[in-house]
């Protein structure tokens, strides 16, 4: 059976830390867009601390081998 790859930070898609980078890769997503509603999210949402919980993120998700 195929199983995707589990979630690590991206050491090629990053612009940080790697963290949507990592999760855009996880999923198959497109990253740029991934970040680009990561941020809108951030910034209209009050209740979503954006910076916070990607710090957390960074800390929890370990560093992949792309």
């Amino acid at each position: 059976m195929n199983r995707p790859p589990g979630l690590t930070r991206s050491l090629n898609d990053r612009i940080f830390g790697g963290v949507l980078g990592g999760i855009a890769r996880r999923y198959g997503w497109n990253s740029t867009l991934l970040r680009f509603l990561y941020v809108v999210i951030s910034i209209v949402s009050i209740a979503f601390p954006g910076i916070l919980v990607y710090l957390v993120l960074w800390l929890l998700i370990p560093e992949g081998n792309d």
